[in-house]
């Protein structure tokens, strides 16, 4: 079965995820085109629904690039593309918010806010470690399978999806803060409300493909685990 069955998924679940995030884009840029009624820039809006919320110490920043817009709990910036600083539009509005919604996960707490954020060292080495460790313990780097080797970087590769899953309350969970922000606030018309909606809807499907995607890849190394055993 070797290495094929992982091509094979990883294939599949490129494809499913270029299509959302074609799909995601072509929403943004639809709903970027749709000016909201009220005026309001995207730095305007994030200003004032971290205002709302009590935060006085998390600036608004502009970040170079597109769709990269972020929140950084280190520094405690909201950091937003110039499309979404700059744009007085639905997807500005829905962008803004849904960053400031992770910068009021960080004042209150959330719990898997935190929860993921204290897991990020462990991920960054196994992002780094577990395909090799696991090429290592099919026999790829050092000439022959070794079921411990290989079960090493299974759990290592198990960190990160347990990350990827993580990552799925928060960032819905996010978005429904933001929504809900936008709507009692006025900040959004009922129109406007069902687009912006729509838009954080297709930006989170992002995350659940990434999530199917790593489950689908451990389980798939579980089995050449198991496979691996029964032969020894």
């Amino acid at each position: 079965m070797g290495l094929m069955g992982y091509y094979l998924i990883a294939g599949i679940m490129f494809i499913v995820g270029l299509i959302v995030s074609n799909r995601l884009k072509s929403k943004f840029k639809e709903y970027s085109e749709i000016g909201l009624a009220n005026g309001m820039s995207g730095r305007e809006v994030a200003e004032k629904m971290l205002y709302d919320n009590g935060i006085y110490d998390v600036r608004v920043m502009s970040t170079p690039g597109h769709l990269s817009d972020h929140y950084n709990p280190e520094d405690k910036t909201v950091n937003l593309s110039p499309d979404v600083y700059e744009g007085r539009s639905i997807s500005a509005a829905a962008v803004a918010a849904h960053e400031c919604g992770h910068a009021v996960q960080h004042a209150t707490a959330y719990s898997m806010l935190t929860f993921r954020s204290k897991i990020v060292p462990l991920v960054n080495i196994s992002t780094q470690l577990s395909q090799w460790v696991i090429l290592a313990g099919l026999g790829f780097l050092i000439g022959r399978a070794n079921p411990t080797i290989l079960l090493i970087g299974i759990l290592l590769f198990a960190i990160t999806t347990v990350f990827t899953i993580i990552t799925l309350p928060v960032e819905y969970d996010a978005s429904n803060r933001a929504l809900k922000w936008l709507e009692n606030n006025h900040i959004t018309t009922p129109y406007e409300h069902d687009k912006a909606a729509d838009a954080l809807k297709w930006a989170a499907r992002t995350y659940v493909v990434a999530a199917i995607s790593s489950i689908a890849t451990l389980l798939y190394y579980i089995l050449l685990f198991v496979n691996s055993r029964d032969r020894n």
